[in-house]
């Protein structure tokens, strides 16, 4: 289950359920700041690299950006193919594999769509693509991940929650350098069980991943609202990488 965690989970319903809690203003919010700050052109091509359902998607295509959204899900780019458009496409990728279906002038990978495998290889691969699917060398892409030294000084070992009428009990730990969250629920009857593992990776990982694929980070902010990135008080790590 643990090498293909994320292909299971997240084209499941109960992932969508346990984390109906995404704030699509928050979202909005970092998106506005970083298209400000980037200062791209408009009908600037932009790729977003593991998309889900598309929310940062639908909003980029709002902000007159030509958009394509990918995701590994068919569940979830099937849902998000109702909001194509003219300036807005979603089709399912590996983001592992090579992007051999356009060039880009900036790529995003948001809100901890990175870290997901058991393998540097898989990594430094994910990274070749966001490289490679550049049209140009000095085109931005940008990693939203979390702050994985605050995230470890303050994790929540256990945790019970109640959404539609389902009751989720979480577990996290740390271990092998990853930070692991167990689902287990019951639901009509049938009882589940799904896991996440994410790569704890800090600054200096990033900054040793990077330098083995020939990128390197620009910019680094510690929040949606591009404040300074901190170690001990970020909620975010966020990184503009060339």
């Amino acid at each position: 289950m643990k090498e293909n965690w994320f292909a299971t989970w997240f084209d499941s319903n109960y992932y969508h359920i346990l984390y109906q809690h995404r704030d699509d203003t928050e979202a909005h919010f970092f998106i506005d700041n970083l298209i400000q700050h980037l200062n791209l052109p408009p009908k600037a091509e932009v790729l977003d690299l593991a998309c889900g359902k598309g929310r940062h998607s639908i909003y980029l295509a709002q902000k007159n950006l030509v958009v394509q959204g990918v995701d590994l899900s068919p569940e979830s780019i099937a849902h998000a193919k109702q909001f194509e458009k003219a300036n807005l496409s979603f089709q399912t990728h590996d983001m592992r594999q090579s992007i051999d279906f356009g060039k880009f002038d900036a790529i995003f990978n948001l809100f901890t769509s990175f870290g997901y495998f058991d393998t540097e290889e898989e990594h430094l691969q994910t990274l070749h693509s966001m490289k490679n699917g550049r049209k140009k060398q000095d085109d931005i892409i940008v990693i939203d991940f979390f702050n994985a030294y605050k995230v470890i000084q303050n994790l929540v070992l256990e945790e019970t929650k109640i959404l539609n009428g389902i009751t989720f009990q979480l577990t996290r730990r740390v271990e092998n350098g990853a930070i692991i969250k167990d689902i287990q629920f019951e639901d009509t009857g049938n009882s589940y069980r799904f896991q996440e593992s994410v790569q704890a990776f800090s600054l200096k990982n990033f900054e040793t991943l990077l330098g083995k694929v020939g990128l390197k980070i620009v910019e680094t902010f510690g929040g949606y609202d591009l404040s300074s990135f901190d170690k001990k008080t970020s909620n975010r790590l966020i990184m503009l990488l060339q």
